[in-house]
């Protein structure tokens, strides 16, 4: 399952998908105890792998007992978050809870691009943080995501991560989702130029000195809606207010966690793939870029 706890965080990322900020949690985001509730039932599923976004995970004062029920039930974490808040006390913790992955997002070479880029981060300390977890050998994935601000610096952000030990650099397109879809003729590169950054990161990985594994995600949203909807995946995106959806693009909620168990919500998670309104949107969206602005919106599906 991916998790977002909150949509409230210390940035302003201009090509955030969710649109998050510091003014930006949701109404009736779920309360400690139920999404104490909603791990516990994740760990009875036997599900495998939770990774939470956001949002900020880390910044959401329930999210250590959260993590908790899921690792004592047998569940692997992965946390993708800007590394502002793992101080001494959260580099304790997560070494404790053994996390499968954690991805520190890292824009730029130098504190100019990525603060640019990410208004509210600090690079220094996001420096220090992948540094850190490193050292504590929590091997730390670093994420960048080219854009016409940044896209001149991915080999530099590559070496610059590879030196601070980061284990994989993680890239692949900016999604035309939220604050990058509103800003997309400013952020968005051509299809050559994102070629030719995928290649400049490659020339860079094969260096002879030890590097950051690269891993390159292949698809924009747009052609990775219309082969999920083929082939879905087995997760279902529980969103901060407790609804159930299918993708961070998709608009539809097939569930509601303070109405339905996750089991019944995987169900209905499940059967929503074959809903004609889900096949609509999704058919629809690849001429019509206009729909991707509904994303983080939660409609209901009359077939649900």
């Amino acid at each position: 399952m991916a998790w977002q706890l909150t949509n409230r965080c210390a940035c302003r990322c201009l090509h955030c998908c969710e649109e998050s900020g510091p003014e930006r949690s949701w109404k009736r985001e779920l309360s400690r105890d139920e999404a104490v509730r909603v791990a516990r039932e994740a760990c009875e599923m036997g599900i495998p792998y939770a990774a939470f976004g956001g949002g900020e995970p880390l910044g959401v004062p329930h999210v250590w007992d959260v993590f908790e029920t899921l690792v004592s039930g047998g569940t692997l974490l992965k946390i993708e978050t800007d590394g502002l808040l793992i101080d001494e006390r959260a580099l304790s913790r997560l070494k404790e809870l053994k996390p499968a992955s954690i991805q520190i997002s890292l824009d730029g070479a130098t504190a100019e691009v990525h603060e640019a880029l990410r208004p509210g981060s600090r690079f220094r300390d996001v420096v220090k943080t992948i540094e850190r977890l490193s050292a504590a050998g929590l091997e730390p994935e670093a994420v960048f995501i080219p854009t016409k601000l940044n896209v001149a610096e991915a080999p530099r952000a590559y070496e610059l991560a590879s030196r601070l030990g980061a284990r994989v650099f993680v890239t692949g397109p900016l999604m035309r989702l939220g604050r990058a879809a509103l800003d997309w003729e400013r952020l968005a590169l051509s299809d050559e130029d994102w070629l030719s950054c995928v290649a400049a990161l490659k020339a860079a990985e094969s260096g002879p000195r030890k590097r950051a594994r690269l891993s390159v995600y292949p698809w924009d949203i747009l052609v990775e809606m219309k082969t999920r909807l083929e082939s879905p995946q087995a997760m279902m995106l529980v969103v901060p207010d407790g609804k159930v959806k299918l993708l961070n693009a998709l608009p539809f909620a097939a569930a509601d966690l303070r109405e339905d168990s996750l089991a019944t919500a995987w169900e209905k998670a499940k059967a929503a793939w074959s809903s004609p309104e889900v096949r609509g949107f999704i058919l629809r969206a690849q001429t019509d870029r206009s729909l991707l602005a509904h994303a983080n919106e939660c409609w209901s599906l009359s077939s649900r």
